[in-house]
């Protein structure tokens, strides 16, 4: 209700021009309305100001206003009253001198009792008011600082930054906000509640952090969980409410971020106008002191040389980073954030596909679930896909889940929310980085990839060198595109990369997937089948008329016989991966058809080993350079077979080898004449390694490791000249180490751990003067030959305790003996 419609404006003013006139014409009444007139004089700027605010009042203050009003009219009839009477009635105006007196004290009252109150109540909520405006408006300035920031299209060419990419993920990121809870199944469960527990900890507790990090690939929660910490009541206590919260992005202005960093370290938030130089350009790590400690939150952070730029070294400023990436260099700690659980996730989806926390009765329970599981936990699928169902029938999400199985995006939105978000990830990779990235898609779903094939197969189309490769593979760790398996033994010197395999989030492979099919089918680069079918896709037939371009070829079928292939050529064709899942399996005709094949890889998950056909097929591959055999009985090449030349790495793992590699079936060394590497781990029919293998004298490593009934090495081994790693790992049968082990010249690497059988290692083993390394872990060895003393380029002994003592007392310069620990690890079975 508002006060205007009584007028008090005017009748404040009208009763002040009557008593003027009162006080010239009764003198008795003069001295009242002297004072009333200053009152009333005191009251009309209030009563205007009411008039003009247009406030609703509350009910109570609204009756003593109109209480007043009341009032303030009565004063009317009585200075009216004043006017009439005669000056000479000296009663009368008694009378109504007491009046006025009356009148006064009734105005003064209500000025010195509520309207004191009135305006203490004003003011506490004038201070409750501003204060929650002031977040608001602090909060929109940065809201529209960041939009303004974001307005740059095409910044720095090719390399993104544009600002829909931004304002898409900024948008999705204050959705991922999502207030109140979904009953006991909450989105913060051990997505957000788990995570703050640990990112407090580094925060709060432990003081010799100074610069902690949140990481985790796109749309995993990381800036909502940053969010949670800045709220929590704990951290803010702890910090005092010192709290920055800065949004870097992908093309920041870093002078200007640095200008608020500095101005909230030193007290000066505003910088007002000292402007970017009075930011100092040193890295501050001198005696710089606070009052408080402060907490500065970087979110968004996409590169390195940025980040270095922002990270002010003062004593009790600690620096939170929240990326997609990993910054070693730069963090103390690091906490990866954790995807959601089944349960979680299920409420989360149905959350955005049906505005409830659990599947409604009248879905399809099973349905839902297999699409779920396609998210793999991660919320801004789930949020996505879920939201692009909602209200759909039900053969829509039937579609949606064959497509969700093959890698390909459902709708429009799926593919420009969440797709299209995760590629930004890739649009600061170097241009060979991202190529690898996209090899990832050439591998089924859920599984390990041994290291091994990807780095052959990174070196064989790209032309780098392995180490640049295991490079790459260490950056797409970094920024959280795919995780590193490592074993125990893994990541030194002369550790076989086979120690080492690779996961990937489904969503990501479905984005490399997504970015590799786009495009004419016969010109794509990779030309992949997402998922394990009965047979090629019917899109490969009917394009198999003309030429398909791909330089990378991957299928994934089930059991292939021969007249399940049709005829397809490939001239550019350089790696070619059959994964499948078979007891028998016809290789490929068109494999002739690929001139330029350097590659194959060849994975069975099947239970048991499948046999092969087609085998003699591999006497046209003239140009092939790895070769990876996995799961199957290797069958019989024969003596007229053409000798592949080009052939440098052969892997054998968990295969059957038939005694085809027995020197009264083939000589190896015909076959392979110029082979570097080759490993057979796994293989459980291997009783003795054939002695043609020791006549490739170009054979740099040899790994034979995993071989449970392996019982001898051939009498000739000596003759493997070029040899500088030799490992037999894993070995329990093998009892002894041939003599001609010594006359290893090139021998660099020797590992016999775990062959538990072993007594000894040969006499004169301190022939081989290259030797940098030995492994001997559980090995019930008791005893060293007296020539281990001459092994002057011995540089580290791994072993057991027991043994340890005796390399100790040698008292050799430079010797690292380490003590193993023990590991026992059965993860290689998971896939089996």
């Amino acid at each position: 209700m508002v006060v205007t419609d009584l007028f008090l404006g005017e009748i404040a003013t009208e009763l002040l021009k009557q008593l003027l006139a009162i006080s010239k014409k009764a003198s008795l009444c003069k001295s009242s309305a002297e004072s009333l007139m200053a009152g009333i004089n005191e009251l009309i700027p209030m009563i205007q100001e009411i008039k003009l605010s247009g406030v609703e009042l509350p009910s109570n203050r609204q009756f003593q206003l109109d209480h007043l009003s009341r009032t303030l009219h009565e004063g009317l009839e009585l200075s009216k009253k004043v006017l009439k009477s005669n000056r000479w009635n000296v009663y009368k105006n008694l009378q109504l001198a007491r009046k006025m007196e009356k009148m006064e004290k009734k105005i003064y009252m209500f000025i010195n009792g509520p309207l004191q109150v009135h305006l203490l109540a004003d003011v506490h909520h004038m201070r409750f008011e501003t204060t929650e405006r002031f977040d608001k408006l602090e909060w929109s300035a940065k809201k529209l600082e960041e939009s303004i920031g974001n307005l740059k299209i095409g910044v720095g060419g090719g390399g993104g930054g544009g600002w829909m990419e931004e304002a898409v993920k900024r948008l999705e990121e204050e959705e991922m906000k999502w207030e109140g809870s979904f009953g006991n199944n909450s989105y913060s469960g051990l997505g957000v509640e788990e995570g703050k527990r640990k990112v407090k900890e580094m925060v709060i507790e432990r003081e010799n952090l100074n610069v902690v990090g949140i990481c985790g690939i796109g749309g995993s929660g990381k800036t909502t969980l940053a969010n949670e910490i800045c709220r929590d009541d704990q951290v803010r206590c702890h910090f005092e409410n010192r709290i920055l919260f800065l949004t870097v992005s992908q093309s920041p202005n870093v002078e200007n971020l640095r200008a608020k960093i500095w101005g909230f370290i030193t007290g000066n938030d505003g910088m007002g106008g000292m402007g970017y130089d009075s930011v100092p350009k040193w890295d501050l790590q001198f005696e710089w002191r606070i009052v408080a400690p402060m907490l500065i939150v970087l979110d968004d952070v996409w590169s390195l040389p940025v980040l270095d730029q922002l990270i002010f070294k003062v004593a009790g400023c600690k620096t939170l980073v929240v990326s997609r990436f990993k910054f070693p260099k730069v963090c103390n700690a690091t906490y990866n954030v954790e995807l959601l659980r089944k349960e979680q996730a299920i409420s989360l989806f149905c959350h955005s596909a049906f505005g409830k926390t659990s599947i409604p009765p009248a879905a399809d329970s099973n349905l839902v679930k297999q699409i779920v599981d396609e998210c793999k936990g991660l919320p801004l699928a789930l949020k996505v896909i879920g939201a692009s169902l909602r209200d759909q029938p039900e053969m829509y999400w039937e579609s949606a889940r064959k497509r969700l199985s093959r890698g390909e995006p459902i709708c429009e939105s799926h593919e420009s929310q969440l797709l299209d978000r995760m590629a930004i990830s890739t649009q600061f990779l170097s241009k060979n980085v991202r190529e690898c990235f996209l090899d990832l898609g050439s591998f089924p779903e859920d599984k390990k990839i041994p290291l091994d094939v990807l780095i052959n197969m990174w070196v064989e189309i790209h032309d780098i060198d392995p180490e640049e490769a295991f490079a790459i593979l260490v950056e797409l760790s970094d920024k959280n595109l795919l995780t590193l398996v490592k074993d125990a033994r893994a990541g030194d010197l002369y550790s076989s990369y086979y120690e080492i395999c690779i996961m990937q989030h489904d969503v990501l492979r479905d984005l490399a997937i997504h970015l590799s099919t786009c495009g004419d089918i016969n010109e794509r680069k990779r030309l992949l089948m997402p998922r394990r079918e009965a047979q090629l896709p019917k899109e490969w037939e009917r394009n198999a008329d003309r030429p398909f371009n791909a330089q990378i070829v991957s299928i994934h079928t089930g059991e292939m016989k021969e007249m399940d292939w049709f005829r397809m050529d490939f001239p550019k064709a350089e790696v070619l991966i059959l994964n499948f899942s078979a007891n028998d399996f016809f290789l490929p005709p068109f494999i002739d058809d690929m001139p330029k094949l350097r590659a194959l890889v060849m994975i069975n998950y099947s239970t048991s080993n499948a046999t092969i056909g087609n085998f003699s097929i591999f006497s046209s591959l003239a140009n092939l350079r790895s070769l990876w055999l996995e799961k199957v009985s290797i069958g019989r090449l024969s003596e007229s077979t053409v000798p592949l030349k080009n052939l440098r790495k052969i892997s054998l793992i968990l295969c059957k080898i038939n005694k085809s590699l027995d020197d009264s079936v083939i000589d190896l060394s015909h076959i392979f004449p110029f082979l570097s590497e080759l490993t057979i781990d796994h293989c459980e029919d291997l009783i003795q390694l054939p002695s043609s293998i020791c006549r490739i004298h170009s054979l740099k490593s040899l790994s034979i490791t995993n071989c449970h009934n392996l019982e001898k090495l051939p009498p000739n081994l000596g003759n493997l000249k070029s040899l500088q790693i030799l490992r037999l790992y894993a070995c329990p049968t093998l009892k002894m180490l041939p003599p001609c082990v010594c006359d290893l010249i090139w021998l660099k690497f020797l590992d016999i751990s775990q062959c538990v059988n072993l007594k000894g290692l040969p006499v004169w083993i301190g022939k081989l003067s290259r030797l940098e390394k030995i492994d001997m872990r559980e090995c019930s060895l008791v005893k060293l030959p007296n020539s281990v003393a001459s092994l002057e380029s011995l540089r580290k002994v791994i072993c057991e305790e027991d043994v340890s003592w005796l390399w100790k007392e040698m008292k050799k310069v430079n010797l690292d003996v380490q003590v193993a620990e023990k590991c026992y690890s059965l993860d290689w079975l998971d896939d089996y």
